[in-house]
């Protein structure tokens, strides 16, 4: 194993970004998270801990599964860079000058998108064709891929920002400064802390923002299972945690989709909505994953 070649990845997400250096999902030589606070000192941390990293070890790639939107075109002018973004000073940063000037190749994708492929090669999404994942943390998030590859068009995919139907009797205005009341808008973690004043993880179990929560989230899986037909659709992130949500938001989806046609077929069992296997790893290893790609 001594002589398996070692990849750097960085998951760069709204409140944290974590750095590794590892061989493989279980191989970790190296780990640092540090807080997502503005570009330079972010950025200028995690090309630190990599700098130092690379004294006593040579990256065979190098990989970056960042928050968005992000440009992801490697012929655009902005690739990489950060484009117009709720997060506070991010519009416009450079995530490739966390690794600029290393001789390594370099594969940028979505933090969602990360994590989906590190659930595809060693988690939930393993032996599948079709495979969503989203994450509902600081902000919401979706990504699909279809045989191991992430489904984009002209640019990545926003589904946390579509507007849901309004659950009866919700007048919250919503916290996205883009659009008031999306998904992200009324169901990330922060809209949550807006709305009631604690985490949900805080309200006991029978009080009505639990029942609220599925419902925008089985919306989102609806949306997916519609759109996408996934064989199976996993949830990630913070909020996903609090006991009794994934179960509630699987009910949901179930009852919105209805019985329409006769699939997925996973929708009578209790495969289609899921947890990370992989938990609170699967954004970190989705960057060595990519790091892996690079190198080919």
């Amino acid at each position: 194993m001594s002589d398996a070649p070692v990849f750097f990845g960085l998951e760069a997400g709204g409140t944290k970004c974590v750095c590794l250096v590892a061989r493989g999902a279980d191989a970790i030589l190296a780990q640092a998270a540090l807080p997502t606070t503005n570009p330079a000192q972010t950025i200028g941390a995690a090309r630190a801990f990599f700098t130092e990293a690379s004294a006593w070890v040579r990256p065979a790639g190098c990989g970056i599964a960042s928050f968005g939107p992000i440009q992801l075109d490697t012929e655009a002018a902005d690739f990489g860079h950060i484009a117009n973004t709720p997060k506070p000073g991010w519009s416009g940063a450079d995530m490739r000058q966390v690794f600029a000037g290393f001789d390594a190749p370099l594969a940028l994708e979505t933090d969602v998108n990360g994590a989906a492929l590190a659930e595809w090669i060693w988690g939930a999404g393993r032996g599948l064709r079709s495979f969503a994942y989203a994450t509902i943390g600081t902000g919401i998030g979706a990504g699909v891929l279809r045989d191991g590859r992430a489904l984009r068009g002209a640019w990545h995919f926003e589904l946390g920002h579509l507007r849901p139907r309004r659950a009866q009797g919700d007048d919250f205005a919503g916290t996205c400064p883009f659009h008031g009341d999306c998904l992200e808008g009324l169901a990330s973690g922060p809209a949550i802390q807006a709305r009631w004043g604690v985490p949900l993880s805080a309200l006991a179990d029978d009080h009505p923002a639990h029942a609220m929560q599925a419902e925008y989230l089985g919306q989102l899986c609806a949306a997916l299972a519609f759109a996408h037909a996934p064989e199976r659709i996993v949830l990630g992130g913070g909020v996903m945690q609090v006991p009794g949500l994934l179960e509630r938001t699987a009910s949901a989806a179930h009852a919105l989709i209805g019985g329409y046609a006769s699939w997925p077929a996973a929708l009578d069992s209790s495969g289609f909505v899921q947890r990370p296997l992989l938990g609170d790893r699967a954004g970190p290893l989705g960057a060595i994953a990519l790091a892996m790609r690079a190198a080919g």
